[in-house]
């Protein structure tokens, strides 16, 4: 006998309209519609519209943002040993992890440039790369530190011959086998030691010539390594103490006979974010490896490829303020509340334009760094991209945390649960800023470009000069800031704030060039003004908030 329940099923069939939740934003072209994207890159010189267009419908679909939802979910996990008690020090990882990773290569994250260095190379990478990243950050880390690999492997051009291929080769192989067995590589880093942190001079690992010492020849190392990042590298550019100094060094995972090299993980390191990425702990029992450059001299080789990974914190940290900016627009554009649409509410517009406007001059100045990355042999743009990434670096990656809260905030409780993409772009959000480098390594890493090379503060004027009379605020702003610079008080003790006011003064020039007036006039008023408000959503009066928001609105 069945039974009927007239209140129960009332109640069921008017629950989507107690919850009033907005639907999930999927399936909508991450690429066509992030507009300060698609312009940026036609402007800065990107060359394949439709592949972009193509990558970004990926990008932005459900089956891409599910990868990256199960990447975060299950975890890597280490297997020191096997079942017969030989060490194997091997990463297991979710299979959509591999997916990600064989995406990014496939379509040359890791490697464009260097494979096919055409004009416009640079920022149609920058450009997939921020698409890929806000997918998923963890996986970008492999990524990235092959990317920035090779233009430290060009000081040993011996290695370069051997390992260039395969480093730029489009193929993925997660096989754990040795690198002459694989069409295609992936390279990380190994720099960092407990006692000394950012300061890697004080680096106690060991290097011991095997034979002949020197560029080229090998070695074995002996020490600990507190910080490898992506272990299931096939190498890593490791830094040791050579007879001859502090050296870089090229460590694979399997020796050149085929044998396992001892490079020994001890743990994996328990992270707030990045999580589907593995970092660990390691100690060197007389690992292989060759030495990179010339001997003594392995900061200068290893530093660019530390260069070139802080060029891409940039992009990441840009991409996970698009990807809060089009969940927090998104939300508010469906959800109702007092009696209207959040969207459409004064409070709640001035926040989403002020998420909208950092975000887009996140994009632009990422996009400009792209650019000039492609024409580092013109002296302007070489210039202006040594001083102009550390300060891009510095802000972009400091600016997202907040950013990734208030666009949590936006969402509301839901936004903190680990069912929605806000609760990991949150996790992840300060890991780009402490990564490669912190703050204060940017910053001191400014006044020394400045001291050894003044020649780049005149680039970097030459280039805020490009926008000189279009916007008073600007204008004074970048008065004020020449004034700061002249001062040589107390440099050390005032390096953020000058850090901060030379990255609000190139956003800020490029966006009263590039961006809608609309968009320019905000930024301008809202960060460059005489103001006391800290917090997002202080934006001043008279702007054009509804403009600003439905520019950055995510189209599905």
């Amino acid at each position: 006998m069945t039974h009927h329940y007239p209140l129960a099923d009332k109640l069921q069939a008017n629950t989507h309209q107690v919850e009033n939740q907005p639907p999930t934003l999927a399936n909508y072209n991450s690429y066509t519609a992030d507009r300060a994207l698609q312009e940026g890159v036609k402007r800065e010189g990107g060359t394949n519209d439709s592949a972009l267009k193509t990558f970004g419908q990926w990008a932005g679909s459900a089956e891409a943002i599910a990868l990256g939802f199960d990447a975060n979910r299950y975890a890597p996990q280490l297997v020191t040993h096997d079942r017969q008690g030989h060490r194997v020090d091997l990463i297991e990882f979710h299979p959509a992890y591999h997916q990600l990773m064989q995406t990014a290569v496939e379509h040359g994250l890791h490697a464009s440039p260097w494979r096919n260095p055409q004009p416009g190379a640079h920022v149609n990478r920058a450009a997939n790369y921020f698409l890929q990243a806000q997918v998923e950050a963890g996986h970008g880390c492999p990524i990235t530190m092959t990317f920035a690999a090779l233009p430290a492997l060009r000081h040993q051009p011996s290695l370069l011959e051997s390992w260039g291929d395969k480093i730029t080769a489009p193929h993925y192989d997660p096989r754990n086998v040795p690198y002459f067995e694989k069409q295609g590589v992936t390279l990380g880093m190994a720099m960092t030691e407990k006692q000394g942190g950012s300061d890697v001079r004080l680096n106690t690992t060991r290097a011991y010539p095997i034979g002949q010492s020197g560029p080229g020849e090998a070695f074995e190392l002996v020490g600990h390594k507190w910080f490898v990042s992506a272990p299931m590298c096939d190498a890593f550019l490791v830094l040791a103490q050579a007879p001859g100094g502090l050296s870089c060094f090229l460590l694979p995972r399997w020796r050149p006979d085929g044998s396992k090299n001892p490079l020994h993980i001890q743990q994996l390191k328990r992270k707030m974010g990045n999580v589907a990425n593995a970092s660990s702990e390691t100690e060197l029992r007389g690992a292989f490896a060759w030495m990179v450059g010339d001997e003594g001299r392995g900061v200068r080789t290893i530093i660019e490829m530390v260069a070139m990974t802080r060029y891409d914190c940039m992009i990441g940290s840009a991409a996970g303020m698009r990807q809060a900016t089009a969940q927090a627009i998104h939300h508010a554009s469906y959800r109702h509340a007092f009696g209207a649409r959040l969207s459409e509410q004064p409070l709640m517009q001035n926040v989403l334009a002020d998420l909208a406007i950092e975000s887009e001059a996140a994009t632009t100045l990422m996009l400009r760094m792209a650019r000039a990355m492609d024409h580092q042999d013109n002296e302007h743009e070489r210039l202006l991209s040594r001083i102009a990434t550390p300060v891009g670096k510095y802000w972009i990656c400091k600016r997202t945390p907040h950013h990734a809260y208030e666009a949590m905030e936006v969402i509301g409780g839901s936004g903190v649960m680990e069912t929605h993409i806000t609760a990991r772009l949150f996790r992840e959000s300060p890991i780009n800023a402490i990564w490669e480098g912190s703050g204060n390594v940017q910053c001191l890493d400014i006044l020394r470009a400045i001291e050894k090379q003044p020649e780049v503060l005149d680039a970097y004027f030459a280039e805020l000069s490009k926008a000189q009379g279009a916007n008073g605020h600007l204008d004074r702003f970048i008065h004020q800031l020449q004034r700061q610079m002249q001062d040589t008080q107390a440099l050390q003790y005032r390096a953020r704030q000058l850090a901060d006011g030379m990255a609000l003064a190139l956003q800020g020039a490029l966006l009263v060039q590039h961006a809608p007036a609309y968009v320019a006039d905000a930024f301008c008023a809202g960060r460059l003004a005489d103001r006391s408000s800290l917090n997002t959503g202080t934006l001043p009066t008279g702007l054009n908030c509804a403009a600003i928001i439905e520019r950055a609105q995510p189209v599905e």
